[in-house]
């Protein structure tokens, strides 16, 4: 009993020191993991294109597009089948196509949206094990940010890059800057760069005349341009663009009986032919 009685009068004697030798360690343990991480960011900042470098980033190489009297496209010469537009001079039905299926919130977020972010992640976890591909949560800046300054490496130290690029990049360029940038560089299949030159390409019109059925089919292939090609992938080529009339409908940009109609519309995909490559 005596024994007993002088190890409890030990124990409470030391608990003092104890309870602060546990509290030490958890407060080293959150700060090493607050600690880590942000190191480990100011590591990665460090090789990040500079402020100059996403200044430049508007510098694209164009085709020469050559016009008759009538103001009719007749030939370009080109390395990439690319024209350069501003945002003034493109169908609104394009750019509410692509908002609708590439970034619903893309006015509304400062580069990185968390919504999507939370929700991929928790269509991931719901999806885990069916083989279903991941939902994606880029931004078109995050787009911008992969297309213009990093590889299509795919990696979680790239991704972190995209997200933190994305961020000085929306400090630097105005929303409909970023769009115009996305517009002008993104790979539409059938060798086109940009939309000017995708509307040439596949539709035989301007970049500011198509309809919504048009614009949502161009809309429907920066994901996937061979998955959707408009002749060795027709039935499917229709399926997406549908889902994007569906997405437009849904975000408000077309009425329900306008969309209607445009998915019934054939795809009427006549390229042009009129392409000279130079280099």
């Amino acid at each position: 009993m005596h024994q007993l009685r002088k190890q409890c009068l030990e124990l409470a004697e030391h608990r003092p020191r104890l309870v602060w030798s546990l509290l030490i360690g958890f407060a080293m343990i959150v700060a090493l993991s607050i600690i880590g991480p942000v190191w480990y960011l100011i590591d990665l900042q460090k090789g990040l294109p500079d402020k100059a470098a996403i200044a430049q980033i508007g510098q694209m190489d164009q085709a020469t597009a050559i016009y008759d009297d009538r103001d009719r496209l007749v030939f370009s010469i080109f390395k990439q089948q690319r024209i350069g537009t501003s945002l003034t001079g493109v169908s609104p039905h394009l750019i509410h196509a692509i908002l609708a299926i590439e970034d619903q919130r893309f006015y509304d977020h400062g580069g990185l949206d968390f919504q999507g972010i939370a929700r991929a992640s928790l269509l991931m976890v719901q999806n885990y094990g069916s083989g279903k591909r991941p939902q994606g949560a880029s931004t078109i800046t995050q787009q911008v940010a992969k297309n213009f300054l990093l590889t299509n490496e795919a990696s979680f130290e790239r991704k972190i890059k995209e997200a933190l690029l994305a961020l000085k990049i929306e400090r630097t360029y105005s929303k409909d800057k970023i769009l115009e940038l996305y517009l002008n560089e993104i790979y539409l299949g059938l060798g086109a760069y940009g939309i000017a030159a995708a509307s040439l390409l596949y539709f035989d019109k301007s970049v500011h005349e198509l309809n919504p059925a048009e614009a949502a089919y161009l809309a429907a292939l920066p994901k996937g341009p061979n998955n959707y090609h408009p002749f060795r992938a027709r039935e499917r080529a229709i399926e997406r663009r549908n889902y994007v009339i569906d997405r437009m409908i849904e975000d408000g940009y077309l009425k329900q009986a306008d969309g209607e109609k445009s998915k019934k519309e054939p795809l009427a995909v006549t390229t042009r032919s009129r392409w000279r490559r130079s280099g």
